[in-house]
């Protein structure tokens, strides 16, 4: 009677042993399992970021940067700069009767900016329509913010050149005139100088869909051959040779 319990003690302790053991070796599956889930998921984020980031390398696990890696950076960055940043709508300002372009800013305070110009000059009294080219550059020393979201920038400047894309119009005295006829003077580009103010918008962040801000502007210029007829000719004064000219920029980002 003894020996049947004691019998029937250990086979009870052998059976609670076993299905320990048991539930041990499936948590252990459990995590194993886990843990390929993990693994493939991560593989699978690895090769989604290759197809949209060209720094993920399916072969390489996450090391730190080298002069590779700087190198490739340094070359993208300037290949981002050559994407413009802005968008430009002038009218008048000796490039046409309007013109449309784009615009890259740069400097530590975005200072400088430069601008491509397309214009429209209407036939007027000539056989055609022409258009224009005008390579701009403006310098904005400083600007003031007030209430409501503006920024008052009180001075503007700056220079540009202007040709006009048709063959009436040289670069160099043809030879049909006499030596010097027409000294330091081209008809086929223009070199301009401007002043000007400007008032900006700019769009709060929660509001912001396609533009950063929205400056409206206007300028003063003349032309380097309005300049010399004034110097030339005591008569011709400093409001004859100066046109006013009004615009909009939209900052993309």
């Amino acid at each position: 009677m003894m020996m049947s319990r004691a019998m029937l003690a250990v086979t009870l302790v052998v059976i609670i042993l076993s299905d320990a053991k048991a539930e041990t070796r499936m948590d252990i599956d459990t995590v194993s399992a886990d843990t390929a889930v993990v693994s493939t998921t991560i593989t699978t984020e690895a090769i989604i970021d290759s197809l949209y980031n060209r720094d993920v390398d399916l072969y390489e696990m996450p090391r730190q940067e080298t002069g590779y890696d700087r190198r490739v950076h340094r070359i993208r960055k300037h290949w981002d700069s050559l994407i413009p940043t802005q968008t430009i709508a002038q009218y008048a300002g000796n490039m046409g009767v309007f013109s449309l372009g784009v615009g890259w800013e740069y400097g530590k305070h975005g200072q400088w900016e430069t601008n491509l110009l397309l214009g429209y000059l209407p036939k007027f009294r000539s056989d055609r329509a022409k258009i224009t080219i005008t390579l701009k550059e403006n310098f904005i020393p400083w600007g003031l913010y007030v209430k409501g979201g503006w920024l008052a920038e009180p001075l503007s400047c700056g220079l540009y050149l202007n040709t006009i894309l048709d063959g009436d119009f040289w670069d160099r005295q043809p030879e049909r005139y006499p030596d010097n006829y027409y000294p330091y003077l081209s008809t086929k580009v223009r070199i301009n100088v401007f002043l000007g103010q400007r008032m900006t918008k700019i769009i709060p962040h929660n509001k912001r869909k396609t533009i950063k801000s929205i400056t409206f502007f206007y300028e003063v210029s003349t032309c380097d051959v309005y300049l010399r007829t004034m110097i030339q000719d005591r008569k011709v004064t400093l409001w004859d040779i100066i046109g006013l000219s009004i615009g909009i920029k939209t900052q993309l980002f």
